[in-house]
């Protein structure tokens, strides 16, 4: 299906119906193209049981190496060559000092809200507290009564 947004190719606006020819498939945009998504046949191809007793290590490659079988050997073959060779990659040295002088030493801390922190009054905070709101109600209370005489 190729979805056509915009009807006149973009070569002009809407004049009224009057349309031009369309451009020949092969010089429309790579966009506008059809993309075939493959034959349902390969979507649904399912490993032989064979070649799972064969990756199991149940049966000989001998066995499994006849007929159909035989290209999936070889893939899983590949496979395994190739995941042999990664597995004896070695980071080089520097890189692994270069990578552990980055991280830092403690683990960093969760930043959390003023609001959500634990909140910790000491004996001496306490004191002082108290001892200044009784100065200020205090002081609120002579500038009251001088206002009221």
């Amino acid at each position: 299906m190729v979805d056509d947004l915009r009807s006149d190719d973009g070569l002009g606006g809407l004049d009224g119906g009057n349309r031009r020819a369309r451009r020949p498939e092969e010089k429309r945009p790579l966009a506008d193209r059809e993309v075939p998504l493959g034959s349902h046949e390969q979507e649904t191809r399912v490993l032989a049981p064979a070649v799972h007793a064969w990756l199991d290590g149940e049966l000989p490659e001998a066995t499994v190496r006849k007929g159909d079988t035989a290209r999936d050997v070889e893939f899983w073959k590949q496979i395994n060559t190739a995941v042999e060779g990664r597995r004896r990659l070695r980071t080089p040295t520097y890189l692994e000092a270069r990578i552990m002088d980055a991280l830092p030493l403690a683990a960093p801390q969760l930043i959390t809200p003023w609001y959500r922190r634990e909140f910790v009054v000491t004996p001496a905070v306490a004191a002082s507290a108290a001892a200044t709101l009784v100065v200020v109600a205090a002081a609120v209370t002579v500038a009251v009564m001088g206002m009221i005489r």
